[in-house]
């Protein structure tokens, strides 16, 4: 497939797609400003944020739907900023699924296929064997109104890829399902990205999908990217207060640096990772994830040890969630309980236990910085 404006080479040859600079705005509101991402071959990508924060935007503006203000778009070595969507060869999966009602599974494939003058035969011949790779192989000749919502997903994903294209991009594919389904189909989408390895960005406001999916995940807010990291690095490595709370579970206490090494919450001083951008003194925000608190075997002599209050409990199945409230603090941690636990030490509300806090596992951020 052709490309419209060959313009400029890319600064890193290795990455295969590369935005610099991209920026839009919707009268005065800015919903993207000074976006540069780059993306190796191969790579399946999340842009991950709440509502509003301008991922689904970039998407658009990738796939040619939306035009930038400013900012260039790269594909290989090849600039496509100015390029129509039909030629920046990449497939599309929306929310909705737009499936064509009056066609079948088959024929909903086939369609871009014989809209590229393929012979019927040969559009309809590729359209089984995606429909077979999905899983769909006994599903060819039903409309989307006899399947299910996974189904006609699997079928919106075929045709996206009937083309062969070099670029999968998905606005939030799995939304609109049930958690089981969903779930399924999350296991599904992965095994479908390592047999192809075509590079694939996928929008989503669920970080258990971008966690489980992506072999990186860019962390968006207000039209900017807060962090781009590997699932790893975004969860434990959290490079902002945002990102912190956003992926996954975490405590946030207020405190102040004592020094490099410390911060003082309440009565209690703390040893922790440094928090290079607060001077000493200055207001600081702590985390600390519900299953990094240590409960079993803590002394008071104990590095950043502290005496709580149970205040709450959840059942979340195989633990419990326990609110905890430090002596001499106007403040709350949370931290996750097994079962075992629970047992062995008879935890129950109101009661005051020993928790620790380890220092390698806080992290502390400038308030309104980063880390």
């Amino acid at each position: 497939m052709g490309v419209l404006c060959p313009r400029t080479v890319a600064s890193d040859p290795a990455n295969f797609l590369a935005t610099k600079g991209i920026s839009k705005s919707f009268g005065e509101f800015t919903a993207l400003k000074s976006i540069d991402i780059s993306i190796p071959r191969g790579e399946f990508v999340c842009f991950l944020g709440p509502s509003g924060c301008g991922k689904t935007t970039l998407l658009r503006i990738i796939a040619g739907l939306e035009r930038q203000c400013s900012g260039r778009i790269f594909l290989g070595d090849v600039d496509v900023s100015d390029a129509q969507p039909s030629e920046r060869d990449f497939g599309i999966v929306f929310q909705s699924y737009a499936l064509f009602p009056n066609l079948t599974a088959v024929e909903n494939v086939a369609y871009g296929l014989e809209c590229d003058r393929k012979t019927k035969s040969e559009a309809r011949s590729r359209a089984r064997e995606l429909l077979a790779l999905v899983g769909l192989t006994e599903h060819g000749d039903k409309y989307p109104t006899q399947m299910s919502g996974g189904q006609q997903q699997r079928v919106a994903i075929a045709r996206a890829l009937a083309k062969s294209p070099s670029l999968l991009l998905l606005d939030e594919p799995l939304s609109a399902l049930d958690a089981r389904v969903r779930q399924h189909l999350r296991a599904e989408l992965r095994q479908l990205h390592r047999r192809l390895g075509v590079t694939t960005i996928m929008v989503t406001h669920d970080q258990e999908e971008a966690l489980t999916l992506s072999d990186r995940i860019v962390v968006m807010n207000n039209g900017v990217i807060e962090q781009v990291g590997t699932p790893q690095e975004i969860y434990h490595q959290p490079a902002t207060e945002f990102v912190a709370n956003f992926v996954g579970a975490m405590s946030v206490l207020s405190a102040h640096k004592v020094d490099s090494h410390h911060v003082r919450i309440g009565a209690a001083v703390l040893r922790c990772n440094g928090c290079e951008s607060a001077s000493v003194g200055q207001a600081v925000t702590v985390g600390i994830r519900p299953e990094d608190v240590r409960v079993r075997e803590v002394r008071l002599e104990d590095e950043n040890a502290l005496v709580v209050r149970v205040e709450q409990m959840d059942f979340m199945g195989p633990f419990c969630r326990a609110t905890l409230s430090p002596d001499g603090a106007d403040q709350t941690i949370e931290a996750d309980l097994s079962a075992n636990l629970l047992r062995d030490l008879s935890v129950v509300v109101g009661q005051s236990i020993s928790v620790a806090l380890p220092a390698h596992l806080l992290r502390v951020f400038a308030v309104g910085g980063k880390q």
